[in-house]
C-alpha cells in the first residue's frame, strides 16, 4: 500500500547518455483533491499529468525549472475520462513522449487503476526564452535538453495510434 503524500517514482536512474521517452509514477488519491460527489476533480488530472511530466524529466536528469535559460509552457492540454477516481483510490500514471517539432515537445499521459482505465491525456509543451519587459519568445529546444529523450513506441489503443 502506498503511503499517502507525493507520488512514488517507477524507474528514476537515468542519469547516463540513455534517453528517457516514458516514465510510471504510482499515486494514492488525498481527500483535498476529490469534489463533494467524493471523485477525483476534473482539474487534478492536469496536476497529476504536470507531476508526471516533471518525474520523467527527472529521469532523464533534467529539471523543468529553467533549464539553460529556457521554460517550457504548456500550450495545448486535453484529457478524454473513462472511471472515476476516488479518495484512497491508488492508480498508476505513464507518461510518454511522442513527439518533437523544433519547439515544441508533446506528451501523452495514460492513468490506470489495476486494469481499469481511468483518463487519458495530451500536453504539448513550447520551448521559450524569457527576457524581462519581453513577450515569451519560442525557441529551438536546445540538443543537451533534445539529447535526453528519445520518443516512445506508439502503444496500441494509445490516442496516437
Amino acid at each position: 500500500m502506498l503511503a499517502p503524500g507525493p507520488a512514488k517514482a517507477g524507474h528514476y536512474g537515468c542519469m547516463d547518455s540513455a534517453r528517457v521517452s516514458e516514465h510510471r509514477l504510482h499515486r494514492l488519491v488525498q481527500f483535498h483533491e476529490t469534489d463533494a460527489a467524493g471523485m477525483v476533480h476534473f482539474s487534478w488530472f492536469y496536476r497529476y499529468m504536470e507531476e508526471a511530466e516533471h518525474a520523467l524529466w527527472r529521469a532523464a536528469g533534467l529539471s523543468v525549472a529553467a533549464v539553460q535559460d529556457v521554460f517550457f509552457p504548456r500550450v495545448s492540454a486535453s484529457f478524454d475520462f473513462k472511471s472515476p477516481l476516488r479518495f484512497g483510490d491508488e492508480f498508476e500514471m505513464v507518461i510518454r513522449v511522442t513527439g518533437f517539432s523544433e519547439r515544441t515537445i508533446r506528451y501523452a499521459c495514460e492513468m490506470s487503476r489495476g486494469e481499469t482505465p481511468i483518463a487519458r491525456g495530451t500536453l504539448v509543451a513550447a520551448c521559450v526564452s524569457v527576457t524581462p519587459g519581453q513577450p515569451l519568445k519560442a525557441v529551438p529546444i536546445p540538443q543537451a535538453i533534445r539529447d535526453r529523450f528519445a520518443v516512445a513506441p506508439v502503444q496500441e489503443g494509445s490516442p496516437e495510434a
